[in-house]
């Protein structure tokens, strides 16, 4: 590349037979990219594309789509501690303990 010739940043263009070694190719976008072009880049995002998110040429960041199955289960953390404990009251709760290991 000749030194004189001016860099036009597209970072989503990927030129022709250039191969970064590595299967997945995600796209990169600058901080001014999200904030000038956030429109492409959620487009992106739709489709699935995972994006890596660049300040000064470093990657700082990655989005990843949310998956179209919804929201992780949350798990009932009431049921886990009864099976545990079953129906015992313990004689102090967890917010005294701690106020006491803190001193107040």
């Amino acid at each position: 590349m000749d030194p004189n010739t001016p860099v036009t940043h597209d970072p989503f263009h990927r030129p022709a037979g250039e191969w970064d070694g590595s299967l997945n190719h995600m796209r990169k976008a600058s901080i001014q990219d999200l904030r000038y072009r956030f429109k492409k880049i959620e487009r992106l995002l739709h489709q699935g594309e995972e994006i890596q998110i660049t300040k000064r040429r470093r990657v700082i960041a990655r989005l990843i789509p949310e998956m179209a199955e919804g929201a992780a289960q949350v798990p009932d953390f009431l049921a886990r501690l009864r099976s545990i404990y079953g129906d015992k009251v313990l004689r102090v709760s967890g917010a005294e303990l701690i106020a006491e290991d803190r001193g107040r």
